[in-house]
């Protein structure tokens, strides 16, 4: 494995111990990141290669070097694998991937996002992909016949009602609001 800037005191050292990344191909801890060789394959165009960058903040950017002349940097994952020109974008974790071990590995399957999913938590995951907020439906237990009655949250009304619900200690099935 290599190393630029130094030693052991490296801001990228902290983030994945050696053992952690010892199969990785092309893995090079820098100052604020940790940085791999990656790429992503086109049943079209063939493999795309770019190089990866893992901050510890969570953020992943890709800088591409598909092609000598590529001008694209600080791509994120989906924006790569779109890049790349695979037909079933969508699925990043997935279709891009490393080398570990002489073969392609998917990033779902290398500890490279372990903080990438932290960061996606902490910033709340209640966004859809069109980046307008969501409600996932809710489950409240009557208190007279023990059933899980599902509700709704997809408007203003439906949300107010579930609250008024939880709040309410003993609550039936009969006093379920109407549709």
């Amino acid at each position: 494995m290599e190393r630029q800037n130094g030693g052991a005191a490296d801001g990228g050292d902290f983030m994945f111990s050696d053992e952690e990344v010892r199969e990785i191909s092309g893995l090079s801890r820098c100052g604020d990141h940790v940085a791999v060789t990656c790429g992503c394959t086109s049943h079209r165009y063939g493999d795309a290669v770019g190089r990866l960058r893992v901050f510890a903040s969570g953020d992943l950017e890709i800088s591409c070097e598909c092609t000598p002349g590529c001008q694209e940097d600080k791509l994120t994952p989906a924006a790569f694998e779109k890049h790349s020109g695979r037909e079933t974008a969508r699925k990043w974790k997935n279709n891009v991937w490393v080398i570990a071990d002489g073969e392609k590995v998917p990033l779902s399957k290398t500890v490279l996002l372990k903080y990438y999913n932290q960061a996606s938590n902490a910033n709340g995951s209640n966004r859809s992909h069109n980046g307008r907020v969501c409600h996932r439906d809710e489950f409240v237990c009557c208190t007279s016949c023990h059933k899980e009655r599902r509700f709704r949250l997809r408007t203003k009304e439906e949300c107010r009602a579930y609250h008024d619900v939880l709040a309410d200690g003993n609550w039936k099935c009969s006093d379920m609001p109407d549709d």
